[in-house]
């Protein structure tokens, strides 16, 4: 394919959330121009990440674990503030201190084998021509979404944890929760103090976990999820690692029966959920906690993916292709572990860049 007309840069960075932000600023600091040498592309239309789609209700002070970016603390935070407003303040003014000049909203349909060596990115403000990618685009834009037996006759409303709206909309409604994550749990023990009843269900029992998350559980859980992708599989969820941990929050609500557990269903009626066994549950809306994918089907042209269905990396490379490098991704997505893999994969491709000759 002819790629004239495609702006060249060095490296062009997808995704402006945790992972892309770190990418970039690292990139700056080795001395590469923002819009010059390198261009993050963002779908969003505005500065925050996933985070700016995150539900009102889930304040800054119920975060766990939000790490600053390199560079610039977080500080003097309102724990009462929605999170989605205290973390889309903070990226606005990171991009603006450091100058990262973030094309947005910026749509990427495809990455292909372009020309001279070089990755041809197809976007929807044209194509640019790249000798090295990283790609941050989490999972946000990626929900996974169950299918069951009778799922398209159910009455109700049906909607995922992308769409949650915050609890106040379920008022007197009677609600499944389907998913034994942190989002899932969060969503129960809120939506249980204004709905008439609510069920939660999920297809594996929750594991508690009892005492701190220390640094030998928090290796061990990256570990476990760094093997899988290393084998080519798509990355587990946390929780299917870590657990959930047993705070103050979640005893009172075993203690009240809210996180009693169904295990799950085995078909979707017009009017709730039913069990082989005979059990049957009323309802009015089914909300699907079910998680999220990574959002890598732009890479696909690459054929990168193993035949696992993941993508097999090491480090922050893709082993198919070394020019291409997955940050939050796997093993590194967490806030502390995009942080670490943006200045990771910038150190390789550093050297990459160093050792080829420019090609135009």
């Amino acid at each position: 394919m002819n790629y004239l007309g495609a702006r060249e840069v060095d490296v062009v960075v997808i995704g402006a959330g945790q992972a892309g932000l770190s990418a970039a600023y690292h990139l700056r600091r080795t001395g590469l121009v923002p819009g010059h040498d390198f261009v993050v592309l963002d779908h969003a239309p505005r500065p925050g990440g996933a985070w700016q789609f995150r539900w009102p209700s889930l304040t800054y002070g119920k975060v766990h674990g939000m790490h600053a970016l390199p560079g610039m603390e977080l500080t003097g935070a309102d724990d009462r503030r929605p999170s989605s407003e205290v973390i889309g303040e903070y990226f606005t003014a990171y991009e603006e201190r450091f100058g990262l000049q973030v094309h947005r909203p910026v749509a990427v349909s495809a990455v292909r084998e372009g020309e001279g060596g070089r990755l041809a990115v197809e976007t929807s403000e044209g194509v640019w021509s790249t000798r090295a990618l990283i790609n941050a685009t989490g999972t946000w834009d990626r929900p996974f979404w169950p299918r069951y037996r009778g799922q398209e006759t159910f009455r109700g409303r049906q909607l995922h944890t992308a769409d949650y709206p915050g609890p106040d909309e379920f008022a007197g409604q009677r609600v499944i929760v389907v998913g034994g994550g942190a989002s899932g749990t969060q969503h129960l023990m809120e939506i249980a103090e204004v709905a008439a009843e609510t069920t939660w269900v999920t297809r594996r029992p929750p594991v508690f976990r009892e005492g701190p998350f220390d640094q030998d559980a928090g290796r061990e859980a990256v570990a476990r999820v760094e093997e899988r992708v290393r084998r080519g599989l798509p990355p587990q969820s946390v929780v299917s690692v870590t657990g959930l941990p047993l705070n103050d929050a979640i005893r009172r609500a075993r203690e009240t029966g809210v996180l009693d557990r169904w295990p799950m269903f085995d078909r979707i009626t017009p009017t709730g959920a039913a069990w082989d066994d005979g059990r049957t549950v009323e309802a009015d809306v089914i909300l699907w906690a079910t998680g999220f994918r990574a959002a890598i089907d732009h890479l696909a042209p690459l054929r990168l993916r193993e035949p696992g269905g993941g993508i097999r990396v090491e480090g922050t490379r893709a082993v198919r292709d070394a020019r291409v490098h997955l940050v939050g991704y796997g093993p590194s997505a967490s806030t502390i572990g995009a942080n670490r893999a943006g200045r990771a994969a910038v150190r390789e491709i550093r050297r990459l860049l160093d050792h080829e000759p420019a090609l135009v």
